[in-house]
């Protein structure tokens, strides 16, 4: 039985790689039918990561970003986050609420609630995406969302998951709307059974 994440072999990180690609490029497509805006999407880059270095790699702890927490449950159990930088927001507002040059940390509940269904939508069409490749049931609760440094918002899947270790899954993906970059990073942390149960429905098991 998998302990920790350590323990994955090179063609379950492969798969989960796959399982990445899909699942984003989904994402990316609901965004773009949702604003009415096509999208140019960047192939993500999955890989296992510890959360400092996470941390690091995203610009530190005190960095101001989004991130939209998402339970999950059925076959799956376990956590997903979609961590959005400020250039989400301002799509998403400009777009929706012909508002320009938001300031993260003074968001209104409208505005939150905006960006809270955009992440809904993504979480959605990637949890689909996945049950579809897989066969399994995922199911999601209601996606939570904060503003608040990026320390701060990872202290929530270290805590909740230390049983797991130290690393986790982490996609780092992106893309342009109107020629505006936008980095969008996912932190995916099936419970341990779970991602036996996954492995086994790939067949890397």
């Amino acid at each position: 039985m998998l302990k920790n994440y350590d323990e994955l072999s090179p063609v379950a990180i492969d798969c989960l790689r796959e399982i990445g690609n899909i699942g984003s490029g989904s994402a990316a497509s609901a965004l773009s039918q949702m604003l009415g805006k096509p999208i140019e999407m960047r192939v993500p880059d999955v890989c296992v990561l510890e959360y400092q270095q996470i941390i690091d790699t995203m610009g530190g702890p005190e960095k101001i970003i989004t991130g939209i927490l998402v339970r999950l449950q059925g076959d799956i159990k376990g956590m997903m986050m979609f961590l959005l930088e400020d250039s989400f927001a301002q799509v998403v507002l400009s777009t929706f609420m012909s508002q320009e040059k938001i300031e993260l940390t003074k968001l209104d509940d409208m505005q939150l609630s905006v960006i809270t269904e955009m992440g809904n939508i993504m979480a959605g069409s990637y949890l689909r995406a996945l049950a579809t490749l897989t066969g399994l049931t995922i199911d999601m609760e209601i996606p939570s969302m904060t503003v608040d440094m990026l320390g701060a918002i990872m202290s929530v899947p270290i805590t909740e998951f230390a049983q797991v270790g130290d690393k986790v899954l982490f996609i780092n993906d992106g893309f342009s709307v109107d020629g505006v970059d936008i980095k969008s990073n996912i932190i995916l942390i099936p419970e341990m059974d779970s991602l036996e149960t996954l492995m086994k429905k790939l067949g890397v098991m």
